[in-house]
């Protein structure tokens, strides 16, 4: 059985609480704090929010941000958004396996959900770590020819001429003059607002709710050695993100033709290696893999069970490769299935404060 913790909350500003006092930075300029809000259940188990001394979140910061998100002037013909491959009722991914750019050209990996940001400690994003924060993972679309297929120099130029954006940005920073630095601040304090934790599973621990057996049982392949063998690279009931933001070769491929973190690295031991997603909300984004290259989730579990393949840089952790899975029984993938999908958060897709407010 589960434990059923008792959980402190902290809450930077609850709906009780009086409205941060608008307070005047260093750089003389006037913003509203607006400090993450930890859900208890990380506020239990994770380190503090990693956020920037230089980028501290304001409730002018993430408006904007959260504008700029959703608006398609940032691309080179004015047709795409981040949003348009990292939506909303998908958990802010892409229900494509691959997302097509403003030339309609295809892209080559699946577009990374977005939730949880700020507690991802190592500082590595896209699949294969070429970012080392929020700020520069949101540059890089905007230039990425596959992509928006834009330049800074154009997008600022589009910002900068636009009927609204230097008052915001003068309302955020305290300038009117826009830059891409400036631009990727607002959308990171976007980003780390994207908080979540209100699943199923997360209510059961927080002793609200129940959960049915088969979830219960589901939970228990998840953390058996011997069948799920899950929780080594996805965490357990103490790490609530659900992944442990390492990067691993999971057995896919043979023959190793996206190196991943190898690209970054230039180690041919890092071939092959690719960020070990979060399972929260895994019943909004599908499809799965590095490459989308399941379209079910019975697909994962599928190839978890009986579909490893080796490679030279297959992960220590896929143990049960020499017998192609942990060769769960039918019943088994049934259960541990139902769990994966208690983790789930239809909370969080449906928050009023994280759609197109354009």
């Amino acid at each position: 059985m589960i434990g059923i913790f008792t959980l402190t909350l902290f809450v930077s500003c609850s709906s009780d609480d009086p409205k941060p006092e608008e307070t005047e930075t260093d750089d003389g300029y006037v913003a509203t704090p607006q400090p993450l809000t930890v859900p208890a259940i990380f506020d239990q188990f994770l380190p503090i929010p990693s956020i920037p001394a230089d980028n501290p979140q304001t409730v002018e910061g993430v408006a904007l941000g959260r504008k700029l998100f959703f608006d398609p002037i940032l691309s080179g013909d004015g047709t795409q958004a981040c949003a348009s491959c990292h939506k909303p009722s998908n958990s802010f991914t892409d229900d494509a396996q691959f997302s097509i750019g403003i030339d309609g050209i295809e892209g080559t990996r699946n577009s990374m959900p977005i939730y949880n940001m700020a507690w991802n400690f190592n500082s590595k994003l896209f699949w294969d770590g070429r970012a080392n924060s929020i700020e520069k993972q949101a540059l890089e679309p905007v230039t990425n020819p596959v992509e928006m297929h834009n330049t800074w120099e154009n997008a600022v130029g589009s910002l900068q001429s636009h009927g609204e954006y230097p008052e915001l940005f003068n309302k955020a920073f305290g300038t009117p003059t826009i830059t891409k630095e400036l631009t990727a601040k607002a959308i990171a304090q976007f980003e780390r607002t994207l908080i979540s934790a209100n699943s199923p599973f997360d209510r059961y621990l927080l002793g609200e709710n129940s959960l049915t057996p088969q979830e219960i049982n589901g939970f228990a392949i998840f953390m058996d050695e011997a069948r799920g063998d899950c929780f080594h690279c996805h965490g357990n009931e103490f790490n609530p993100l659900w992944t442990d933001n390492i990067f691993h070769n999971n057995g896919l491929d043979a023959i190793i033709t996206d190196k991943g973190l190898g690209n970054v690295t230039g180690d041919p031991n890092d071939d092959g290696k690719f960020k070990s997603p979060s399972l929260r909300n895994l019943a909004y984004t599908a499809p799965y893999m590095h490459d989308g290259r399941f379209a079910t989730l019975d697909n994962v579990i599928n190839h978890y069970s009986e579909g490893l393949v080796y490679s030279r840089t297959i992960d220590p952790l896929m143990k049960a490769v020499s017998t192609g899975g942990v060769h769960l029984t039918e019943p088994d993938k049934a259960d541990l299935k139902a769990f994966l999908l208690s983790l789930s958060d239809p909370s969080f897709i449906n928050n009023p404060d994280f759609q197109n407010p354009n």
